[in-house]
């Protein structure tokens, strides 16, 4: 008697795997030039994919990692430093003007090495004393920055600091600036979700949940922990040369402590437990930075005072979920799916 074939299962492609409503923000992101205006690209957008990926590299540390870390934006920071200094800019007696693809790399890989060494003393310690020391350290770059003027020059800080003119492209102006920080942002986000998949990434989530399991297992917590930060600090250094290239000036401020705490607050309203929640912060975060002013000064209040509505924004979002939006936003889809069928999302 004649064996029956077996049916094998359907196996859908990563095509049809990734959802219907992930394509439509795809496409929208991609002919987005084609209805707005400049602004909305270079300083909403733009600023919204750079501090996306230095919150990203906060998320990667927090999430996958438990390492709650202040250093971020101070990584960043060093990285657009070390464009103004290897590269070109307004200071001249201090910019060595090398070529674009020498500079770039010097600075990611400084601003790396930085980042590493701090988590090396920062894995050592646990919770509250990890978020202290490095907003100490995060706070002595501030006023190291702020008192060197042989490297950094002091208060001044480095302007004229510009992305260089490849393929005959002026990569400051807005519709080429947006593209080029949406790029650096698909690839910053794909290689955090790649890298929390892989076997170094469910290592790191291992020692996050139990790190004397995994020491018992013969994992090397400590290394994982660092080598978490040395990749964290990749990212944050790349945010960091995009935000120099935006602002096309750098200065002790980019790295002070209320930008420091920006970061941490973008991370947190948005959602430290997957890599989109920084993208949404940052983007509310730019949205309220951008247009608040402008709607307290329409109602007789100070414009100064944006800040006021962040901090509300922040609490509020912080009591109601702290998974941020992203956890606002489960909790209504689970409510709405209620009565159901999870299989088909036919009502029962």
């Amino acid at each position: 008697m004649a064996l029956a074939e077996r049916s094998t299962p359907y196996q859908p492609s990563w095509v049809e795997r990734i959802p219907a409503s992930w394509w439509f923000m795809g496409l929208l992101l991609l002919i987005m030039p084609a209805f707005v205006n400049d602004f909305i690209l270079f300083q909403v957008f733009g600023w919204t994919f750079v501090l996306g990926m230095i919150a990203l590299s906060l998320m990667f540390l927090a999430g996958y990692g438990g390492m709650v870390s202040l250093i971020q934006m101070s990584v960043a920071a060093l990285g657009g430093y070390m464009v103004a200094i290897f590269g070109s800019s307004g200071v001249a007696a201090i910019s060595m003007d090398l070529p674009w693809w020498l500079y770039i790399p010097i600075a990611v890989i400084i601003a790396a090495a930085f980042g590493t060494l701090v988590g090396a003393l920062a894995v050592r310690t646990e919770g509250i004393y990890t978020i202290m020391i490095t907003l100490a350290i995060a706070s002595a770059f501030f006023y190291f920055t702020r008192q060197n003027y042989g490297i950094f020059n002091g208060y001044s800080g480095f302007n004229l600091v510009v992305p260089p003119q490849l393929f005959g492209v002026d990569w400051r102006q807005p519709m080429p600036f947006y593209y080029l920080t949406l790029v650096c942002a698909l690839l910053s986000y794909f290689a955090v979700v790649y890298v929390s998949r892989s076997p170094f990434g469910l290592a790191l989530q291992g020692v996050r949940d139990n790190p004397r399991r995994m020491a018992a297992l013969g994992f090397n917590v400590t290394a994982h922990r660092i080598a978490a930060y040395t990749f964290a600090s990749v990212i944050a250094a790349f945010g960091g040369i995009l935000l120099v290239w935006q602002n096309a000036q750098i200065s002790p401020g980019t790295a002070g402590i209320p930008a420091v705490i920006d970061i941490l607050v973008i991370a947190v309203v948005g959602g430290v437990r997957r890599p989109i929640g920084p993208f949404i912060g940052a983007l509310i975060y730019t949205v309220l930075r951008t247009f608040s002013p402008d709607i307290l000064t329409g109602f007789g209040l100070s414009g100064e005072r944006f800040k006021l509505l962040i901090g509300l924004g922040f609490l509020a979002v912080v009591f109601f979920s702290p998974d941020g939006v992203l956890g606002l936003w489960e909790r209504w889809r689970s409510r709405t799916g209620r009565g159901k069928d999870p299989l088909t999302g036919e009502a029962k």
